[in-house]
Order: C-alpha cells, then structure tokens, then sequence
C-alpha cells in the first residue's frame, strides 16, 4: 500500500523533532536560566585535548512520535478493523524503536576533551562541543557552574 500524504507529514514531523533535540556543547551558548547566575573561574594550562563522541539523548520523543506514527501508518493496513488494529500496534511498536533510534542518531555529535592543570595543580576534566578547538600548552579559563566550559585565557 502506497503511503498517504498524512503519514508522509507524520513522518516529516518525527524527523524535525528528533533534529531539534540535539543539546548544544558549545562553551558559547547559555541556557536563559544561567543569565545573572555568578560562576567560578580558575585559570589553567590544556594538559591534553582529544577528540570524543558525545552519544545522542533518548528524551523519548523520538520514540513517541514515532509510535505515533506508525500507529497511524500501520492502521491504514488491511481491509476490515481487526487488520487495521493489529497494523497499528505493530505500527505503533515498530515506529516507537525505529524513532528512538533515529533520536539517537540525530543528536550524537563530536566534542573535545580537554584536562587542564589548574594554577593550584588540579587536574580537571571537561567534555565539550567541537568548537572552538584548544591545543595543548594553551592557556585557557575553566569556568565552573551547571555546566563547566573551558575557553581561552585572553590575558
């Protein structure tokens, strides 16, 4: 059976809202709840900086919508209202994995892991986004609070 513009739409929304779960790493961006809040900085030297996988979220959005949407896509199966129920809980439990799946391949994204050695010899580690890359022996401030971010120390 052909698939209908509804279910093309459903399948549309699904992979948007997947997109947009993907959590911003970057040093650069704050959440509106983290304005006026004071943070602690101490300053530092990048002891190493790697390149990481950051596994994507499983918020169960993903799989919800795509229950959804497969429950709707497999109630069109069949021709009488048993076929068309049992269409849409397989629907529904095939849209409801394969959605969490596509959630946790949408939002995965690659980081830096940076330690640092603190001014007091502290050894810190902090994931983040890819950009901006630091490289070893650079002096950087780790800036504590919800989330730590390491940034360039412009002193």
């Amino acid at each position: 059976m052909k698939p209908s513009l509804m279910q093309w739409v459903l399948a549309a929304l699904v992979a948007g809202a997947t997109a947009a779960c993907a959590p911003n790493m970057s040093p650069d961006s704050y959440a509106a709840g983290a304005v006026g809040q004071v943070n602690r900085t101490v300053r530092g030297v990048v002891v190493s900086a790697r390149p990481v996988a950051i596994g994507g979220t499983q918020s169960g959005l993903g799989a919800g919508a795509g229950a959804v949407a497969g429950g709707v896509a497999g109630s069109a199966i069949g021709g009488n209202a048993r076929a068309n129920v049992i269409g849409a809980v397989g629907g529904a439990v095939i849209g409801g994995i394969a959605g969490a799946m596509a959630e946790d391949a949408a939002t995965r994204q690659s980081g830096m892991e940076y330690v640092v050695q603190t001014e007091n010899g502290a050894l810190l580690t902090v994931v983040q986004g890819a950009s901006p890359v630091l490289a070893p022996n650079q002096k950087v401030l780790v800036i504590y609070g919800a989330r730590s971010r390491v940034i360039p120390d412009p002193t």
